[in-house]
């Protein structure tokens, strides 16, 4: 599946905004309208403006909607929540090509809240996934403490881990010390021959 470089940036930024969700020990990463900026700024999102605690609330909001799209059990509960984002967003899909980037098309109105451009961006570029047949590629680790969401986006769909070199490798020493803990007391058993 090819994906463009908008929509990499918008799954990516999805996936970015269902990790500010608080998990495990984590805190909630969205609590201020400094919190709300800096993820904007980490996500170099353009036409985001002012941001007040009501758009985090809403952010909070959508966050909980893209959580629900990730965790639907087929392709027809997904795009049948997609489309309710969408539409409540009011899609006004338009070409630009702000920050030197090459055209690309922006579906949100100009001036849209924070959350309806989250919505409408965000919730396109999950919506080319379903509309390829690979809403399988979202995902969530399978770290039993960690639960962060990713979208899979290796040849074979065979990801588990968030990131392998964090959850993947700390699970594979954890099974790796189990098994020799296992084998350990069986090679000090005398023989009995």
């Amino acid at each position: 599946m090819l994906i463009d470089h908008d929509t990499r940036r918008a799954l990516d930024s999805v996936v970015d905004l269902l990790n500010t969700a608080p998990r495990g020990r984590a805190r909630e990463a969205l609590e201020t309208p400094a919190d709300l900026r800096a993820f904007v700024a980490r996500r170099r999102l353009s036409e985001v403006g002012r941001v007040d605690e009501a758009d985090v609330r809403a952010i909070r909001a959508v966050r909980a909607r893209f959580a629900e799209v990730f965790a639907a059990p087929d392709d027809s509960t997904a795009a049948a929540l997609l489309n309710a984002m969408i539409a409540e967003a009011g899609t006004t899909p338009r070409l630009t090509d702000h920050d030197g980037y090459e055209w690309h098309v922006h579906y949100f109105a100009p001036g849209a809240s924070p959350a309806h451009r989250f919505a409408a961006d965000f919730g396109m570029a999950l919506g080319f996934l379903v509309i390829h047949g690979e809403r399988e590629r979202l995902r969530r680790c399978e770290a039993p403490d960690c639960g962060r969401a990713f979208v899979d986006l290796s040849r074979n769909r065979s990801r588990r881990y968030c990131d392998s070199r964090t959850c993947g490798n700390r699970l594979h020493v954890a099974a790796y010390r189990a098994r020799r803990r296992e084998a350990a007391p069986q090679a000090a058993e005398p023989d009995p021959a």
